[in-house]
């Protein structure tokens, strides 16, 4: 099975990105093909062999990522599958890949992996990066409704049948658009505790963007794929716990903008889900309204 990777960066982690890489060609078995996008940035120094593709202008994360799919071809159809990658992550174990092969193998309807993300001084994994609600445990693998935008491997297939990722979306959420594409075309989702990729512990909130986009996404998110009765539940479910959580007040005036944002703006293109994928994903332990 034929893996690549994308990694998109800013072109402001040069060494962290040389480790990543050195670990990507460290994995065992065939060797991994690798795309290296300067997101509106040139791209440090990468090894022979590493193909880059440097953008006049920041593009966003899934904007950066639908660059580097493309680059292997329509929807990615060179190869089999692509791993996305931090480009501060690092693979610790050199077994990964062979993880990935294997576990796409044995399932056909597997469509992506999300990996285990753990600090690599502390090997602690945050509780928010346990795609499930009940997040207690990090260590158990189990099928899940959504997956981690930088430690990850999707068929890409499920890129061809599903389409790429928002662009639009430029930050927040354009994995949860995807995941719920993918479910609703008949694709199931793994949390792996056993393939990890190490990241430093941050907060989401570091990025400036956070508070609006976050809300502004949520939003469309619900307008792109719920049934419409859901649309109101999922995004009024969002809004309370938005208030309970107690932001700050530049925070919270942010996130109201943002939600403005996401009811007054075009969204994309609305491909409601199935109401079996609804009770597909309630049966997985997260309906589509929290």
């Amino acid at each position: 099975m034929k893996l690549g990777a994308v990694i998109i960066t800013m072109g402001n982690r040069p060494e962290e990105l040389r480790a990543l890489l050195d670990s990507v060609a460290g994995q065992d078995g065939d060797r991994i093909e690798v795309v290296v996008v300067g997101n509106g940035a040139p791209v440090p120094d990468v090894p022979p062999g590493v193909r880059t593709v440097e953008l006049p202008e920041n593009l966003g994360i899934p904007g950066g990522r639908n660059v580097g799919i493309e680059a292997f071809g329509p929807s990615g159809a060179d190869v089999d599958a692509l791993l996305f990658l931090d480009d501060d992550g690092l693979l610790p174990n050199t077994d990964t890949a062979e993880l990935c092969r294997q576990a796409f193998e044995a399932d056909p309807k597997l469509g992506i992996i999300t990996f285990r993300i753990a600090d690599p001084d502390t090997g602690v994994t945050q509780r928010r990066h346990v795609p499930r609600l009940r997040a207690s445990d990090p260590m158990r693998s189990s099928r899940v409704t959504t997956f981690l935008g930088g430690a990850n491997a999707v068929r890409s297939q499920v890129i061809a049948e599903a389409g790429p990722l928002p662009g639009d979306f430029f930050y927040a959420h354009e994995e949860t658009d995807l995941a719920w594409r993918a479910q609703d075309a008949g694709w199931m989702i793994d949390y792996r505790a056993d393939m990890v990729l190490n990241h430093p512990t941050t907060a989401p909130s570091r990025h400036a963007v956070y508070h609006r986009m976050v809300a502004r996404n949520r939003v469309w998110l619900a307008r792109r794929n719920l049934p419409a009765p859901l649309v109101p539940v999922y995004t009024g479910v969002w809004l309370l716990l938005t208030l309970v959580r107690k932001p700050s007040l530049p925070a919270l005036r942010a996130w109201f903008g943002g939600f403005r944002e996401g009811w007054t703006k075009p969204c994309g293109p609305r491909r409601p889900m199935k109401w079996r994928t609804v009770w597909r994903l309630t049966r997985l332990g997260r309906p589509p309204v929290i």
